[in-house]
């Protein structure tokens, strides 16, 4: 096994969490020793002007899907089951690849590492002789993630293990690690720790939430007792209108970006949230109850209904429907320890550290194909 391998991890800043399970990886890598390792927003480096373009028609697309216009869900899934021979596939996979060439003479890396389906990382690193793993940071499967030159798949969840294999990937190339999280919610003392009761954490970053946040926070607030930490994140334009509305409210916490959101969530009762892949992942590792408000069409809405079959998730469509869902979980102490349970059957807290282990032992064995 190759001691201290050189490690290239690629991102894209599509939402938040692709960015964070890569520096998950990276504080991991760092822990146990391996110094050489860098995180590459291949997009943006790449194709600075493309990825503007579908960062902006993502979030507009978020917003318009209010009026019916949901054209990222509509692409997701007409996309889902594409085929590796397909045009679009193909045309997808040629994205990044003279930047990844690029990078790879320059950083000279022995592993290369994908949080975000790029199609060029296995085309390129396969012709290089360069070892090349995928982590699936969602728990519903795209076909973009697949591509025959990945030497291992990590993935949340047994049923996405099947799903892959099920498409002609060899079982001993996917392997159930669980979605990589930081070590701050990694952390067996956070679980259940100084819990304020009926303390409601609202995750309010993405701007699709900023048209309906007020009549969520007034609706919410009929329930007897309840308090709310609102956190903003970047996303100032809620923050500040928010403030306006709410400011004087002594039941009702906002604020904008915070680095120490574990000892928030550590603290709250549930939490209001969009279902991105690590979001919900660190609720789980923290046992805290997770309630869903109108998913947006893509993964969002898969990873929403796949934790809500596991019974740790509720999703509503109706403020009333929402609401109702809350007063009664705050009004059955029995039924946060049944979720807790549930919660805690489903943790992987240490799966940053486990894909970081294998990949360093794998460092070593040349680079095998697989075929689809």
């Amino acid at each position: 096994m190759k001691a201290n391998p050189r490690v290239l991890i690629l991102t894209a800043s599509y939402g938040n969490g692709h960015l964070q399970a890569s520096k998950a990886l990276y504080q991991q890598f760092v822990e146990q020793g391996i110094e050489h390792v860098k995180i590459v927003n291949l997009m943006k480096e790449g194709h600075p002007f493309i990825n503007l373009i579908t960062t902006k028609l993502i979030n507009t697309s978020v917003r318009s899907s209010r009026f019916g216009l949901d054209y990222y869900g509509w692409c997701y899934y007409l996309t889902r089951e594409t085929k590796q021979t397909a045009l679009f596939q193909k045309s997808m996979n040629l994205l990044g690849q003279r930047k990844l060439r690029e990078l790879i003479q320059q950083e000279q890396p022995d592993v290369v590492i994908n949080t975000f389906p790029f199609g060029a990382a296995p085309e390129v690193c396969s012709t290089m002789g360069i070892q090349n793993f995928t982590v699936l940071t969602d728990y519903a499967l795209h076909a973009s993630w697949l591509h025959s030159h990945v030497d291992k798949y990590y993935v949340a969840t047994e049923e996405l293990k099947q799903q892959i294999v099920f498409r002609g990937v060899s079982k001993d190339r996917v392997e159930v690690s669980g979605i990589p999280i930081r070590q701050e919610f990694a952390m067996e003392s956070m679980t259940a720790q100084g819990k304020k009761k009926n303390l409601i954490l609202i995750m309010a970053g993405d701007p699709g939430v900023n048209s309906y946040m007020e009549d969520i926070l007034n609706t919410l607030a009929v329930i007897p007792q309840s308090r709310f930490l609102v956190i903003c994140g970047h996303n100032d334009k809620l923050r500040l209108r928010l403030l306006e509305v709410f400011g004087t409210n002594k039941r009702i916490m906002i604020l904008g970006y915070v680095e120490n959101v574990h000892e928030w969530m550590s603290q709250a009762s549930c939490i209001l949230t969009k279902a991105g892949g690590l979001t919900v992942t660190e609720a789980i590792a923290l046992r805290l109850p997770i309630f869903i408000y109108k998913p947006h069409a893509g993964q969002e809405k898969e990873n929403a209904l796949y934790l809500s079959s596991r019974g740790v998730a509720a999703i509503s469509y109706q403020l009333e429907e929402l609401s109702a869902h809350i007063n009664d979980f705050f009004h059955n102490p029995s039924l946060h320890d049944v979720v807790s349970n549930r919660m805690a059957n489903m943790q992987r807290r240490e799966a940053a550290a486990h894909i970081v282990r294998d990949i360093a032992q794998r460092s070593a064995t040349p680079s095998i194909s697989i075929s689809m």
